[in-house]
């Protein structure tokens, strides 16, 4: 396969960028942490981002317990200018009838209520900002919306775009525990860390900006400031559809030796062996391992997967699903273990620690 300038666009990328290009080439949604006062300047700098480098529309919401259904169906629908010729389902949204080309609509509603919703679509990207503040309805219906790729309005279907992706912003500065439902957590590919150096230099100016706005919000719902950005002007995106199918192509042609796979097995076996870890080492949290790394070893234009590939996914796919065990339920207290010795062993422990514990304990092959 002719790469052409791939190379070199991959290259030339942000960290950021890289999150969101394994993402659309696994074709998974991912949580991006940061301060809680930069997650503004964040939010506009990812939005720039998904429509410069990737060609992708967006919408971004900020959650709160008072959200509403109504609320977050209204937040995430954009104005469809046009026919969504890449639409990730055959159905369309007002119904027309594949044989004939009718619209079947109920006489009891009225035309003028159907209209809005009909001319409405889901965007490629929802950023949802503090979506483990919303109330567990709100997140099953963002699982749905994931399992289905479709958001049902009362009067229409809303199919999602072939590239869809859900990415969740969250605050460094909260708790670190399952902050999500723990099947939508467990369907978040991977965990970015967004660090104030990460930032563009054309965004870190506005971050006051956006953190004083932030502090001054009211509303249930905000959709952003810049919801029009995009009104009247042309992609130019760096990646192009084709590249991002290009980039797919070699996924299931990647070889990974026994070697590397027995690698990856035991290190899923020490994590969920470890004292300090309560649960989150999920089977379908090694189903993303495996797609993980064959993404990465494809960024890195390699047919092979290497050990330190692995170790780079792992620090990708488990800290946001790893729970650590609180004194009380951990393991040795079976047998008589001392609460305040437990206490003192598991303080300030966090899933990163576990995670390098377990990677300097498991040796890589050859």
């Amino acid at each position: 396969m002719d790469l052409g300038s791939l190379p070199s666009k991959v290259q030339a990328l942000s960290d950021l960028e890289l999150a969101i290009l394994l993402c659309l080439i696994a074709e998974q949604h991912c949580i991006i942490e940061a301060q809680n006062d930069s997650l503004g300047a964040l939010e506009v700098e990812l939005r720039q981002v998904l429509w410069d480098t990737f060609g992708l529309t967006s919408v971004a919401l900020s959650c709160s317990e008072d959200m509403t259904l109504e609320d977050f169906t209204n937040s995430v629908l954009i104005d469809d200018d046009g026919p969504d010729l890449y639409s990730s389902d055959p159905f369309r949204s007002s119904y027309h009838s594949a044989i004939a080309g009718t619209k079947f609509r109920s006489i009891r509603r009225s035309s003028q209520l159907d209209t809005p919703m009909e001319n409405k679509k889901l965007p490629n990207v929802i950023i949802a900002k503090d979506l483990d503040l919303a109330e567990p309805h709100i997140q099953i219906q963002v699982l749905e919306l994931i399992r289905s790729k479709r958001i049902y309005t009362r009067t229409a279907v809303h199919s999602a775009p072939k590239s869809f992706l859900i990415c969740s912003l969250m605050p460094y500065e909260r708790p670190r525990r399952r902050r999500l439902l723990s099947h939508l957590n467990d369907q978040m590919f991977i965990s970015h860390s967004h660090g104030l150096e990460d930032e563009a230099p054309e965004w870190e100016e506005t971050s006051d900006q956006h953190s004083t706005d932030q502090a001054s919000l009211s509303s249930v719902v905000r959709k952003s400031h810049s919801s029009h950005m995009y009104e009247g002007k042309a992609s130019t995106s760096t990646f192009s559809s084709e590249d991002i199918n290009a980039l797919k192509l070699p996924l299931r042609s990647l070889m990974i030796t026994a070697e590397v796979k027995r690698y990856m097995q035991n290190i899923v076996t020490f994590l969920r062996q470890h004292r300090a870890v309560y649960g989150g080492v999920s089977a379908r949290a090694s189903k993303h391992l495996d797609l993980l790394v064959r993404c990465l070893a494809t960024l890195h234009f390699q047919d092979f997967v290497t050990p330190s590939l692995v170790a780079l996914a792992i620090r990708k796919i488990y800290p946001h699903r790893i729970l650590i065990a609180t004194p009380e339920n951990e393991r040795s207290m079976q047998w008589g273990s001392e609460l305040d010795a437990v206490a003192a062993l598991l303080d300030g422990v966090g899933p990163e620690d576990v995670i390098e514990d377990v990677l300097a304990a498991v040796d890589q092959p050859l």
